[in-house]
């Protein structure tokens, strides 16, 4: 009971608005939801009073515009609901213009030239398609966010675009093969969260991790992941308090946190939720990285989401599971019994294998990060070349097609483990791929490329406005085919064929992969840098604009923005490294250098024939390696204002790239040497033992 009890509790959800809201306003306010209409401003007045009702008895006191702006993170402006009378007293109040828009100004956050410092006006639109919930005492409501001339200035209004424009074309090509009992459909998202979890007593001595999220020196530990102990491992009983604690606010909003375990590397773990509409399961991931960082803390630990805040083990991602439902509840990426058959699925699944080959690109930018670079590529996430995984029945089934020979439905195979006790079960039809960037996992595709601490939105925005404008080609083909069962089977056979090089169901990690890749003509960015100025690459542009998604303004600006965000990340993170130098590592090893020559002075002083070669060594190599340390730090510290000073942004994330990189890495690589040569005691903050292996 407790679980039915307490889910959904801090939610103004469907529930909760057919209790409270009379029976024409729900039906309107459903529909609104359900099937994307326009909502009526009356409609809007009486679910402002409900709302407001209903927040004061759970102890909210203010209201706020829960918006998702460009800067990665969410906003909010809180306002109190009273409202003054007279005479002293007050009343609360909430109307249906308070619920429907806000003025946020709009010239403190990310907009790539958009918006200047003098021009402030911005609004935040309500989104009654994701329910409004109660956050700390405060109503929230989750918004758009535009300037004051209507351009897009957040991750949510491209995303409610995309959507749109999907299911537009998804209902052609339904209509195609009769289905009329379906009104809508919706793509969902299942983003599966991993991150780190460390003593909030280190972390504190710890500037790089305060100021960046991830360590930027700090040699490997005797022990890492090797032993592969970690993964599934049994869960220690601190990180099992945080888990519950962090279940039971996540249920109080409605996030259905379902499954939680260790991941590979030493303190690091998951958790998945179950599937939900994207722009929802959106917002509620936003939610959810908000919610771990502050149960992390009331139980003594830091919950860290950067996506390679250790070096050596592996970083952190977020597998954005994708599917297509109907409002009727059927799965469109759901194969049948004999999915050869099924032509409907196969239409759907060639539609997004064709997608995936045209805007391979798009796919890489929209994960494109300074921190998602330091995984991507690694042995521990997928390559930065984009490819699909079907596995070998579908691929087979596939290539049948394209060869116009038959092919027999294969039954489920039957697996036997070869214990009496156990149960026969059914064998998946595809097996598992975890080096694919893009998988096809039995219902759903897998995109495994997003970093652990952006936003969903993204690249699902990519990923909707892809699928989109491909099957809005398969709809103007086919509604004007004189025999449609013909020209369907052409379709599929064609665009497969012209659009395999991009299924690949090997090892993603090969070197060999690479080079046959690159053969197939496969797109390859390595870094943020290569990969984002094909935003604007014309069929890119073209794509946005004619689903309107994003104008050509929007494009630009979020181009912009993401060149911006590159660079000072990688700024802060070099300044960080410069005054842990200057003011941690240095001081401390000619703190320990002393004491060695102390004790060296000691031991040739006290006219006994001691042995000294352990300190006259050591010695020596520390001030070899702190004069290679001093001279690396003054190179990134003549580089900084060099890149600080390039007007032009992309010319700059190049130089930040190249040079100042390239500094931080050398500069890092003789610290660490350093760190193994200095007494613990010594050592200016906790090295990564202290840090993978004390929660």
């Amino acid at each position: 009971m407790y679980l039915t009890e307490i889910f959904g509790s801090k939610v103004f959800n469907d529930d909760v608005m057919r209790q409270r809201l009379p029976a024409v306003t729900y039906k309107a306010l459903n529909t609104t939801i359900k099937q994307n209409k326009r909502l009526d401003p009356e409609v809007a007045n009486v679910v402002a009073n409900a709302m407001k009702d209903w927040a004061l008895e759970n102890g909210a006191t203010h209201f706020t515009h829960w918006f998702q702006p460009l800067n990665g993170v969410t906003a909010e402006k809180h306002d109190s609901f009273i409202s003054p009378v007279g005479g002293g007293r007050i009343i609360n109040e909430f109307s249906g213009s308070n619920l429907i828009h806000g003025e946020p100004d709009a010239s403190s956050f990310p907009s790539g030239g958009i918006r200047s410092t003098f021009e402030a006006r911005g609004y935040t639109a309500w989104d009654p398609t994701s329910y409004a919930f109660i956050k700390d005492n405060v109503l929230c409501i989750p918004t758009a966010f535009c300037s004051y001339s209507g351009e897009a200035l957040d991750r949510k209004t491209p995303l409610l675009r995309s959507m749109q424009a999907l299911n537009k074309q998804v209902m052609r090509v339904l209509r195609l093969f009769g289905n009329s009992d379906v009104n809508h459909v919706k793509p969902t998202a299942g983003p599966e969260q991993e991150y780190f979890l460390i003593d909030e007593e280190m972390y504190n001595q710890r500037m790089d991790l305060k100021f960046t999220g991830r360590t930027l020196y700090g040699a490997m530990p005797p022990k890492g992941q090797e032993l592969d102990d970690h993964y599934f491992g049994v869960i220690k009983p601190r990180v099992q308090e945080f888990m519950r604690d962090l279940d039971d606010e996540l249920w109080k909003l409605g996030i259905l946190a379902k499954t939680e375990h260790n991941e590979v590397a030493p303190s690091q773990h998951e958790l998945a939720p179950i599937f939900l509409t994207t722009n929802v399961a959106a917002d509620h991931n936003q939610l959810t990285m908000e919610i771990m960082k502050k149960v992390a803390r009331r139980h003594g630990l830091v919950c860290i989401l950067t996506e390679k805040p250790f070096a050596g083990v592996n970083g952190s991602g977020k597998h954005n599971n994708w599917s297509l439902k109907t409002d009727t509840g059927v799965n469109l990426l759901e194969p049948g019994d004999t999915p050869h058959e099924n032509a409907q699925f196969l239409l759907f699944l060639v539609a997004v294998i064709k997608a995936v080959d045209e805007y391979q690109d798009l796919l890489r930018i929209s994960i494109a990060s300074a921190g998602n670079d330091h995984r991507l590529g690694a042995q521990e996430a997928p390559p930065a070349i984009v490819s699909m995984f079907l596995g070998d029945e579908l691929t087979e089934i596939l290539e049948s097609i394209d060869a116009g020979t038959p092919m027999e439905g294969k039954e489920k195979t039957i697996m036997r483990v070869g214990v009496h006790a156990i149960p026969y079960f059914h064998r998946d039809t595809t097996d598992r791929n975890r080096t694919s960037p893009f998988a096809f996992t039995g219902n759903k595709f897998e995109f495994r490329m997003p970093g652990s601490s952006a936003s969903i939105s993204t690249p699902n925005v990519c990923l909707n406005s892809a699928v989109a404008d491909v099957l809005r080609g398969f709809a103007d083909e086919l509604e004007g085919a004189n025999d449609f069962e013909s020209a369907l089977h052409d379709l599929i056979r064609k665009e497969f064929h012209d659009h395999k090089r991009i299924v690949f169901n090997g090892n993603g990690y090969d070197e060999a992969w690479l080079k046959e890749a690159k053969n197939r003509g496969l797109s390859n960015y390595p870094s943020t840098v290569d990969a984002l100025p094909h935003m604007l690459d014309e069929k890119n542009v073209t794509l946005y604009q004619s689903l309107k998604v994003l104008s050509l303004t929007e494009i630009q600006s979020r181009y912009e923005v993401a060149l911006e965000t590159y660079s000072k990340k990688i700024n802060i993170e070099a300044k960080v490294m410069v005054d842990m130098a200057r003011k941690q590592i240095l001081p401390s090893v000619t703190e320990y250098q002393q004491f060695l020559a102390g004790t060296l002075n000691e031991k040739r002083a006290c006219g006994m024939d001691l042995d000294t070669s352990y300190e006259e060594d050591t010695l020596s190599r520390i001030a070899a390696y702190t004069g290679d340390l001093f001279n690396k730090l003054r190179s990134l510290e003549e580089d900084l204002p060099r890149a600080q000073a390039i007007a032009d942004n992309l010319e700059k994330a190049k130089f930040y790239r190249s040079n100042i990189l390239r500094d931080m890495e050398d500069l890092r690589n003789i610290a660490d040497t350093l760190e193994g040569l200095v007494s613990h005691e010594y050592w200016p903050f906790p090295n990564y033992t202290e840090l993978l292996f004390s929660v």
